[in-house]
């Protein structure tokens, strides 16, 4: 009797209701996720950078938001999160890329996507209208996190 392995590749994918509940819902996908896949070496990057993404779907739209984890086969877990709000915020959007403003330090929201900023090894976003998809599509971002260890010996 064979063995099943499971694949290098997967993706994953979750619909969000407009609900303040729903970046603990990601949380938990997430960690299910990652952990099934035995990928909890980037775990809890991961499952904070999808909580920053999901939370700011939440705070900045009136509509529901989606959730999509895939692994590259390079060992790169890419999480991208669609809301329904076009505008693409720094550091995903406008030159310059590599900045975001400074949060006044008394301030008790704005830090989130500073955290991406310095936690993702690669990020990025666009406005899904503009001819892609119908006017007011929303918007894409995502970010990139870990590579595999190669665990064969050498030959």
């Amino acid at each position: 009797m064979g063995t099943v392995s499971l694949p290098d590749t997967w993706v994953y994918a979750l619909r969000l209701p407009h609900d303040p509940r729903a970046a603990r819902v990601a949380r938990m996908t997430v960690r299910a996720a990652l952990s099934s896949h035995g990928r909890e070496e980037i775990l809890d990057t991961v499952e904070l950078l999808t909580s920053e993404l999901v939370t700011n779907a939440y705070r900045h739209t009136n509509g529901p938001a989606s959730l999509r984890l895939t692994a590259l086969t390079d060992g790169r877990l890419r999480v991208g999160v669609w809301d329904s709000h076009p505008r693409v915020p720094a550091p995903f959007g406008e030159p310059p890329w590599d900045h975001v403003s400074t949060t006044p330090s008394d301030s008790e929201r704005g830090r989130g996507l500073h955290l991406v900023q310095q936690c993702a090894d690669t990020w990025g976003g666009w406005p899904l209208s503009e001819g892609r998809l119908e006017r007011g599509a929303g918007k894409l971002l995502w970010f990139e996190v870990g590579r595999t260890r190669d665990t064969r010996t050498p030959t």
